[in-house]
């Protein structure tokens, strides 16, 4: 049985991290995908370093590096973590221009040489990146996803947890909509904390916070780290992406995806629960929402849609 493989667009502390959680799970080759014009050397030798800690860590599939594109040949999945990461202050639409240049570079070859990938966006602004990718892959629906969701949902699932001093496992709640500050939706009416509503376990002005705390947790993790934004919790949530593609787990997890009637909107990326397996989403699911926050997942999608406006203006 041909042995899978995961391509790493961007080498940086986020595909850094997301190179050595996934080479360590043990389920996969994984290169690693830079241009030497900005990132040196650095991710030949986060390739080697890694490579390094297969006899104590127990891996025995192979991490390399590569400047070019033959080496990701055949890749199952590409994750594209290429452009410029958010500094404090900065939304991620200022990063529109600049990173769609980007990523229609690299998803464009890497769609070249892997014509059968599932492609994962974590390009900021992501919804808006996603409809980069899909144009310059020339990829089905299916095969191009965006992250945002589930880094938004860990986040909301922690600061929940937290507040009651529970598991974060044992809090179940999606965010959905768009990646942005305030786009991103906390589904309140549908979080439960080991089965309870959310709101039967704290006041709606505790609640209200950690919402709140949840869709500025990009920027507030960037204020902490002053030059440079999270990678943690980041690449953690896009590799349980790659996992569930790989092994065809069928998870549900919140993912931005080619909207086609969900929520009555069409033809956006947008956050809602996908079922991640073999060849990418496989089914989505709408969940049930009260009034409010269906329209702010509308209005999300709508303001994708003027970022794609000036993309193609």
């Amino acid at each position: 049985m041909a042995r899978k493989k995961v391509t790493i667009v961007g080498a940086g502390a986020t595909g850094g991290a997301m190179a050595q959680r996934l080479i360590e799970r043990d389920v996969c080759d994984v290169v690693l995908q830079d241009d030497p014009q900005f990132a040196g050397t650095t991710h030949h030798g986060k390739a080697l370093d890694e490579s390094q800690a297969a006899a104590w860590e127990g891996f025995s599939h192979r991490i390399t590096a590569t400047d070019g594109w033959e080496e990701t040949a055949g890749s199952d999945v590409v994750i594209c973590t290429a452009g410029a990461p958010r500094k404090p202050g900065m939304s991620r639409e200022e990063l529109l221009n600049s990173n769609a240049a980007i990523v229609r570079a690299k998803v464009g070859e890497a769609a070249r040489h892997s014509p059968n990938a599932v492609v994962m966006i974590f390009a900021n602004p992501m919804d808006a990146m996603c409809h980069v990718a899909m144009q310059a892959s020339g990829f089905p629906r299916e095969r191009v996803i965006g992250q945002g969701g589930m880094l938004d949902s860990a986040r909301y699932r922690y600061f929940v947890a937290d507040a009651l001093g529970v598991s974060p496992r044992d809090v179940y709640g999606f965010v959905i909509g768009g990646h942005t500050d305030t786009t991103m939706v906390p589904v309140v009416s549908q979080t439960r904390v080991g089965g309870v509503p959310l709101t039967d376990l704290l006041p709606s002005d505790q609640v209200q916070a950690l919402v709140a705390r949840a869709m500025r947790g990009g920027a507030e993790i960037t204020e902490l780290y002053k030059t440079g934004s999270a990678f943690y919790a980041p690449s953690s949530a896009t590799v349980a992406m790659a996992e569930a593609v790989l092994l065809d787990q069928r998870r549900l997890m919140p993912c931005s995806v080619l909207h086609q009637g969900e929520y009555g909107i069409r033809d956006v990326f947008s956050g809602t629960v996908c079922q991640l397996g073999e060849g990418g989403v496989q089914r989505t699911f709408e969940l049930p929402l009260t009034a409010d926050e269906r329209a702010r997942v509308v209005k999300a999608a709508e303001a994708t849609k003027d970022l794609v406006r000036l993309l193609e203006g």
